[in-house]
């Protein structure tokens, strides 16, 4: 059963608005469907935007983030119903991983992309069957998109590996897989 998604994103200030209010509406959306959120514990970018939103909105947020990034003023949402702290990334990230039912991509830099990618490769090698949406806001992972192309062309990556994912344009289709995936899951385990 779906109860807590864990979030990827972006926690950079300086990006364009658009971001933040896509990321504002997942806060939203999460807390009104009774979604505890998961993510990196930040209360800067995307990730402050988001969890602002989720307790707005009357939802649970669950941060999790490294002594040393923790250590900076600012930087961790103290407010977080739990807020989790680890020694290292590899912890943060194992713990987010362990605590999630499911995968959600926003927008994001190189940190993003390394936990989108540890995800997706873990579910291909069967290490998991958690779901797994980007959310493609105004094509934002069109030139990552063109690259799995290119991997799929090329064979260094095989066809079904394009089923271990979902592209969706807006939270609210992300969302939907995501709960479909997860019912189509329980409901082949007998557990539906």
């Amino acid at each position: 059963m779906l109860k807590t998604i864990c979030v990827y994103c972006s926690s950079s200030n300086r990006i364009a608005a658009r971001y933040f209010e896509m990321a504002d509406e997942v806060g939203r959306l999460l807390a009104e469907r009774g979604y505890a959120l998961i993510y990196g514990g930040g209360n800067v970018g995307l990730m402050g935007q988001m969890a602002r939103a989720v307790h707005e909105h009357g939802g649970r947020v669950v941060g999790v983030i490294p002594e040393r990034l923790k250590a900076v003023e600012g930087v961790a949402y103290d407010v977080a119903d739990e807020l989790i702290i680890t020694q290292t990334m590899q912890q943060r990230k194992a713990t987010m991983f362990t605590r999630a039912d499911a995968f959600l991509v926003l927008p994001g830099g190189f940190g993003t992309l390394e936990e989108f990618m540890e995800v997706l490769t873990l579910r291909q090698l069967g290490y998991h069957d958690k779901a797994i949406a980007l959310i493609n806001t105004d094509g934002f992972y069109d030139p990552l998109l063109e690259l799995f192309d290119h991997f799929f062309d090329e064979h260094f990556a095989r066809p079904y590996t394009r089923d271990l994912y979902h592209v969706a344009t807006t939270p609210e289709e992300a969302l939907r897989h995501l709960e479909n995936a997860t019912a189509d899951d329980a409901t082949a385990d007998g557990r539906g």
